[in-house]
């Protein structure tokens, strides 16, 4: 499955919707033709080719077999997650993380390592390029087998051409085609987002699936939110949706923030901000797992403004609630890993100033996928790019043509 052209993808031979079945099989449930025919209401003769054309790309396989009503018992067919590989790249201020998942967005191998993002687009892309060349090689894959890459910055991006746009902590990146970079070594689609809504992608798929309406925020070096409404992410018009850590914090002295503005809910509440309060009152933190240490160790004052981070950023996320009506809000980001405090503060705030109306429901909660949420929801992003009913009919043909 490559990059098609714009017009291409419709002009090129059709496989009788063999995508469109794939759609209904995605659930890893294993169906003999029969059963398949039942569901869709096609002819038997039309499911058969279908499944046949499925089986050839190798993105259904044969799982078991049914009960026998007599004669030869029918043959099961399911969804192959394992028919191809991709990459789901989470790029933070300070860390990258790789993994090599399947077609369902669960991990097989991945290697997270510590960067420095000022280090520009050359540098932490070509790690990039060689740490997905040493999963592959982990795994035993080859890059044909590659469908894609995702991969989520720090920062805003264009979504439909990949390039981040005037990062505040990504100098050197602002307008770098970054899909360009990877193409030099991978003929495959690359999708760059920023990192909060990938992470949104990856908590929504892996643990609240059946959520039409989720916040997922993070808080660590930065703060922002990734917006799913309707089951969709929601990007805006120009990808900055969700960039909740450039609002002004409702009385928050005015700090200067690393944006140019003053009083950001960023520069009084993330990591950072929290070490220079724990400075002032002769705590050394200097990262945000020391803080997470000091308030995971018992230190009173290091989880009391942990909570008081909580509160400002449940300042924010009281007007967040009143305007999105989220049933979900998730907190995640390193920050999250000191325990209640955070969340606790951010509760406090948020179930008191919001109307009873829009909190009735809502649940406030930690991210469960951990360190996983970046990669995993890249990783969804580029097989929900990869897997629709149009591009798997145009993979399907192109084998057949080949």
């Amino acid at each position: 499955m490559r990059q098609e052209s714009t017009s291409s993808a419709y002009a090129a031979p059709s496989v009788s919707g063999a995508g469109e079945l794939l759609q209904l099989l995605r659930d890893e449930t294993p169906r003999t033709r029969a059963e398949l025919a039942k569901l869709t209401g096609l002819a038997r003769s039309t499911v058969g080719a279908r499944v046949d054309a499925l089986l050839a790309s190798g993105l259904l396989a044969p799982s078991g077999e049914a009960a026998s009503t007599g004669g030869r018992p029918p043959v099961r067919f399911a969804f192959n997650p394992e028919a191809r590989v991709v990459v789901g790249a989470d790029i933070g201020a300070t860390h990258g993380r790789v993994a090599l998942t399947d077609l369902s967005g669960r991990p097989i191998c991945e290697i997270g390592e510590s960067l420095d993002i000022t280090d520009g687009p050359e540098v932490v892309l070509d790690w990039l390029v060689a740490t997905t060349r040493r999963l592959l090689e982990q795994a035993g894959r080859q890059p044909r087998d590659l469908i894609g890459i995702g991969i989520g910055v720090p920062g805003p991006v264009e979504h439909s051409s990949g390039r981040p746009m005037r990062p505040p902590i990504m100098p050197g990146w602002d307008g770098y085609d970054v899909p360009g970079h990877l193409h030099r070594d991978f003929d495959v689609p690359v999708l760059v987002d920023n990192d909060v809504n990938i992470m949104a992608l990856g908590e929504h798929a892996m643990a609240h699936p059946d959520v039409e309406h989720l916040l997922f925020v993070k808080v660590a070096t930065g703060i922002g939110a990734g917006i799913i409404s309707g089951g969709r992410l929601h990007r805006g018009a120009v990808g900055a949706a969700g960039d909740l850590g450039h609002v002004a914090a409702p009385h928050a002295p005015e700090v200067l923030c690393s944006c140019g503005n003053v009083g950001c809910l960023e520069a009084v509440a993330s990591g950072p901000a929290i070490s220079k309060a724990l400075r002032e009152i002769d705590i050394i933190a200097e990262s945000n797992s020391d803080i997470v240490d000091l308030v995971r160790g018992g230190n009173i004052p290091a989880a009391l403004a942990v909570r008081q981070a909580g509160r400002t950023i449940g300042e924010v996320l009281a007007t967040c609630v009143s305007l999105l009506n989220p049933s979900v809000i998730v907190i995640g980001g390193s920050l999250v890993q000191a325990g209640e405090s955070l969340i606790a503060g951010v509760r406090e705030v948020v179930y008191g100033r919001s109307l009873p109306l829009a909190t009735g429901v809502l649940q406030i909660v930690p991210a469960t996928t951990g360190v996983q949420a970046g990669v995993i929801g890249a990783a969804t992003m580029v097989i929900q790019h990869a897997l629709t009913a149009d591009r798997v009919d145009l993979a399907i043909a192109r084998l057949s043509a080949s």
